[in-house]
């Protein structure tokens, strides 16, 4: 099996966690082990993380020679119970590389490319409910906000009144049937742009793997998780996601909260650490992976 990632804001990460070999650190999200192979090089000690089978067979074959990872087949959601497991109480560092992988999109089976005819899928964990199951069994009104909400989609009602129409004649199966659904529903201005199903099958893919819940949820637990001076580095791939990390990285850099015309502190709030560092893909690395261009960087250090 070949797991090929091609990771996104590579040396700006790596950089970011400031790596030595005291200390440990978790890729919660190793995929192919791009960035988790050059963190075992540098590190005293690695936790790999992955939700998805076919990238926990791949880390096995490709960190094998490092005896200092343990890879995880796990939701990065369950980052206490997991280092835990290993009698870890702290940590020096965690990568979260958010979204759909490379391996993932252009494998054709998983469901996840509007380019590609497939079943739809869209489980990064391959259980669990799927994309499938979203589109057939969804209320009018659930498809219409999940579109408008996760994939901030203009034309969500018209979408999917057109989806429930088109599963009373047969059940939608495949990402093409999908495509041609979401076709018929926007005007052709709507189309010039980019592909017209971008947004939809965004929506669906975020709801099928339940990626916001999971990440805000995921943050406070890695912020406990941190060492004093530790760091959280997160790749994020769209604005939904990128406004969780912003925001909860504001809050934990915030000191007083007290309304302005208090005059003095009565919150005692000190801020939990600093959010030091937004970075977007430059010019070279768009031409090469035109995938990254929605990417952000940002890093949290903790006090």
């Amino acid at each position: 099996m070949e797991f090929v990632h091609k990771s996104v804001l590579f040396h700006e990460a790596i950089d970011a966690l400031e790596l030595n070999h005291e200390k440990i650190i978790v890729d919660a999200t190793a995929g192919g082990g791009g960035h988790a192979a050059e963190i075992a090089k540098r590190a005293k000690r690695l936790i790999a993380i992955d939700r998805d089978p076919d990238a926990i067979t791949v880390l096995k074959e490709r960190l094998s020679g490092f005896d200092t990872v343990d890879i995880v087949h796990d939701n990065f959601s369950q980052i206490k119970n997991i280092i835990s497991r290993f009698h870890i109480e702290k940590i020096d560092g965690m990568l979260l590389d958010l979204g759909v992988s490379s391996f993932q999109l252009d494998t054709a089976e998983r469901g996840f490319s509007f380019h590609k005819n497939a079943p739809l899928d869209m489980r990064m964990s391959k259980s669990g409910i799927s994309a499938r199951d979203v589109v057939n069994t969804y209320s009018l009104e659930k498809l219409a906000d999940i579109l408008y909400r996760y994939g901030e989609e203009k034309y969500s009602y018209s979408i999917a009144a057109n989806i429930v129409r088109a599963r009373k004649d047969k059940p939608i199966e495949t990402t093409f049937d999908l495509v041609d659904i979401i076709k018929a529903s926007l005007p052709q201005r709507a189309m010039r742009d980019s592909h017209p199903a971008r947004k939809t099958f965004q929506a669906i893919r975020i709801e099928v793997n339940s990626e916001l819940d999971v990440l805000k949820t995921t943050l406070d637990d890695a912020f406990d998780c941190l060492n004093s001076k530790g760091r959280l580095v997160i790749i994020t791939f769209h604005s939904l996601e990128d406004r969780i990390v912003k925001e909860k990285f504001n809050t934990w850099s915030r000191g007083c909260t007290c309304p302005k015309e208090f005059p003095v502190c009565i919150c005692s709030n000190k801020p939990k650490g600093r959010a030091f560092k937004s970075v977007a893909p430059g010019n070279n690395e768009l031409r090469d992976n035109p995938r990254a261009r929605s990417s952000r960087l940002r890093v949290f250090e903790k006090y």
